[in-house]
């Protein structure tokens, strides 16, 4: 008679006994997967640090060092400028307040900066899309400061520009890149079409200061998508108009532009941080020795640059920019190799927002640049813009990750043709 083999043998009756057993059995796996979850997290953790760029990061973390030492000198200038006689700021007040929104921020980056490229794709054009709807509502509901309708009161200050700026790059880099997969679609109409609403949004608060940021930006990602010249010259007649009709209906940027030009008192903002930046000579004054700060308005945040010079010396300046010089020539030799085109146009967009942004912020403070109310990226008290600044930073090392094992062919923008 026939015998079954033993990998056919009948399974044997479902008895209680037998669900019990199997209910110990899931449990007993159960644990089994929960012993192994720390072992899963460390291995999740070293392919990050496989994949991840390790020097842009480094860098990363020590102009925020660098910040957390400067905001301590600028503290006590502006605490004391903004006590009142019913309330007095301690001198490092705004020392410590850096340090909860650093600490914050350096969560946001390295949570942002563990994600796979395609949830940071989504993420950033989330943060855009919510950040564009946060912009239409600011003419109606936002908290006017300084002449300028910019914020957005939930309990706390947020200023939805900002934010933008962790997404704006990815959301034109996503929409370029339709062009790679259909060649049909009108991507440059799209992303002309967004850049004018976004710029309408932001002289309506009045913000000029952005506009120029992410038109700078946007300029950048469209050269490099391989537009036709003669629409980059047309975007660039419409950037000169702009600035025309700024001149003669923003009197705030008019008055930038003309102290800029034909120079102001010897008072003026502007004046005093290249005076408090020269003050240091090549050494510097010292920590908390620094006295030309004392009268600077803003010391914390637009003129922190300058606060540097007096104390820690111009030596000191010149480091700090060329760190910021290392960081995006790192972020830009890393999409050499590089062969996808998101990537390269993201990554390359956000690199010419983040160095924009920082050295306007120098060239205001040594008078080369009309002043522009810009903070210094990862070196600034921001409050929440530091987590914003953060934020991008994780976005960018999330985009850029790439497994150092695998082999691959350069990108060309000759591959896609014409994308007039």
């Amino acid at each position: 008679m026939a015998t079954l083999a033993p990998d056919s043998a009948p399974l044997p009756p479902r008895t209680p006994a037998g669900r019990r057993s199997r209910r110990g059995h899931g449990r007993a796996g159960s644990a089994r997967h929960a012993h192994h979850g720390p072992r899963d997290r460390r291995q999740a953790l070293a392919i990050w640090w496989q994949e991840i760029d390790r020097p842009a990061l480094i860098l990363v973390l020590i102009l925020m060092g660098i910040g957390a030492i400067a905001v301590a000198a600028a503290s006590p200038a502006s605490a004391r400028r903004l006590s009142t006689s019913k309330e007095k700021l301690g001198e490092l007040y705004f020392f410590f307040l850096h340090m909860r929104w650093q600490l914050l921020g350096l969560g946001a980056m390295l949570w942002a900066s563990s994600l796979t490229k395609d949830a940071a794709r989504r993420l950033g054009i989330l943060i855009a899309g919510t950040m564009f709807v946060a912009l239409l509502l600011v003419p109606f509901v936002g908290t006017e400061v300084n002449g300028a309708r910019r914020w957005l009161r939930f309990g706390f200050s947020l200023q939805p520009s900002e934010f933008l700026k962790c997404g704006w790059p990815i959301l034109l880099a996503w929409i370029m890149s339709w062009r790679a997969r259909d060649q049909h679609i009108p991507v440059v109409g799209i992303c002309f079409a967004a850049m004018g609403l976004l710029g309408a949004l932001l002289m309506m608060q009045p913000d000029f200061g952005s506009t120029m940021l992410f038109s700078g930006a946007f300029l950048v990602m469209i050269l490099l998508s391989g537009i036709d010249l003669k629409r980059v010259g047309v975007f660039a007649g419409v950037g000169v108009l702009g600035l025309v009709l700024m001149y003669f209906t923003y009197d705030n940027g008019r008055n930038r532009i003309d102290n800029f030009l034909f120079g102001g008192t010897a008072f003026d903002q502007v004046d005093l941080a290249e005076r408090t930046l020269l003050n240091g000579g090549w050494t510097g004054q010292g920590f908390w020795m620094g006295v030309r700060k004392m009268s600077l308005p803003e010391a914390h945040t637009d003129y922190i640059f300058s606060v540097i010079g007096e104390e820690y010396g111009l030596i000191t300046c010149l480091i700090i920019v060329g760190l910021y010089l290392a960081l995006l020539t790192r972020v830009l030799l890393r999409l050499v190799e590089e062969e996808d085109l998101f990537t390269v146009l993201a990554a390359s967009g956000m690199a010419a927002q983040f160095g924009g942004q920082a050295f306007i912020n120098v060239l205001v403070n040594l008078q080369l640049f009309p002043s522009k109310g810009m903070t210094l990226p990862l070196i600034s008290y921001g409050g929440s813009s530091t987590v914003a600044i953060c934020l991008s930073m994780g976005l960018l090392l999330a985009i850029t990750r790439r497994n150092p094992f695998i082999r691959r062919e350069t990108f060309s923008l000759r591959d896609l043709g014409d994308i007039s």
